[in-house]
């Protein structure tokens, strides 16, 4: 026990000099029991790490969910699928609707703006929509959508996306109809073309094995993500998966501070989803608030379920001593790239 302590030590102390941790030092930490002195020591490491690299600075970054309908990708964790039979016709939110969302995240000075579609959701269509946003606000504009091409890429670009979110999901494949290899494909575009990656670790849920949960870990910091962490699967009702149960907010925060440690000096951001506290203790310092579909939700607009709003998540964070109106880490420079090329 006295050696594993040592060792779980030296470990928190090569991440503080931000080398890089092999997978199985990644591991390792997999092992670390909740309410032991070593889970609050890594969980601290982690806060200081991300307090070094991004000071007190809290990220919000709204979710916008553009449509509702029943998705034929049937992906098991997932609300908005054919199968869960919650959503039976097909909703596209208003534009009206949407500018007003953007605005709302403008006006509260929030840090981008994720617009999610469902998996048929016409491409053309999000494009047009930012378009329409870059030119009503200037929250940075971040993409969630499905897999893409080069020539996709950078029609993101040109419509004013700065970044796009991506993520190989836990069960790729497994859970859902989709191509482990195929997602990873798209990452790669996304660099390529030179948008930035955003990533999370998920929907982490009690049958994920160490292994798998540490292989994505690795997989975001080796492909260079703007931010990554961790989102814990949340049942729907009636989801398939709840046999398997859910993780609790505190083991999400064990989670998101290996993540942390992981992930060392690539990220510009490390993210936590639901907005909660505890994993603003164990490095996590980006929240997500929800506007319009969520995969998590059983109602269209989740901003009236489940989604916490903006002012919310801003006084979650306030709680914890970080501020969200200090300036951005994340899309930055790739907001100031975009603002001389459209004065050019």
């Amino acid at each position: 026990m006295i050696l594993q302590h040592h060792r779980y030590q030296d470990i928190f102390s090569k991440a503080l000099e931000y080398e890089p941790l092999m997978r199985e030092e990644a591991l390792h930490l997999m092992t670390i029991p909740l309410h032991s002195e070593a889970c609050y020591q890594l969980m601290a490491t982690a806060d200081l790490m991300s307090k070094q690299e991004f000071g007190f600075k809290a990220e919000n970054h709204y979710h916008i969910g553009l449509n509702v309908e029943p998705c034929p990708l049937d992906c098991l964790f997932c609300s908005l699928t054919h199968t869960a039979g919650i959503f039976t016709e097909k909703t596209e939110f208003s534009l009206e609707q949407v500018i007003t969302w953007a605005k709302e995240a403008e006006e509260h000075q929030a840090d981008a703006l994720n617009l999610m579609t469902t998996g048929t959701y016409p491409f053309e269509k999000l494009l047009e929509i930012g378009r329409i946003l870059s030119n009503e606000v200037s929250t940075s504009l971040v993409a969630n959508t499905r897999d893409i091409n080069h020539h996709e890429g950078e029609e993101l670009l040109k419509a004013g996306f700065v970044g796009a979110y991506h993520a190989v999901r836990l069960g790729e494949g497994r859970d859902t109809p989709l191509n482990r290899d195929k997602r990873i494909a798209t990452i790669k575009v996304l660099r390529d073309v030179g948008l930035a990656w955003a990533n999370c670790i998920e929907p982490v849920g009690p049958e994920h094995h160490d292994e798998e949960i540490v292989d994505l870990m690795l997989l975001a910091r080796d492909h260079g993500a703007t931010y990554s962490g961790v989102m814990r699967r949340i049942n729907f009702p009636g989801s398939p998966m709840t046999k398997f149960g859910m993780i609790t907010e505190l083991e999400m925060a064990r989670l998101v501070a290996i993540s942390r440690l992981v992930m060392g000096k690539v990220p510009k951001a490390h993210c936590t989803h639901e907005p909660h506290s505890a994993s603003l203790l164990a490095g996590a310092n980006l929240f997500f608030p929800e506007v319009g579909s969520s995969p998590r939700d059983g109602i269209d607009d989740t901003g009236k379920g489940r989604g916490r709003g903006i002012e919310d998540c801003q006084h979650i964070q306030r709680e914890m001593n970080l501020d969200p109106l200090l300036p951005s880490n994340c899309y930055r420079s790739a907001t100031a790239a975009n603002d001389i090329e459209k004065d050019q």
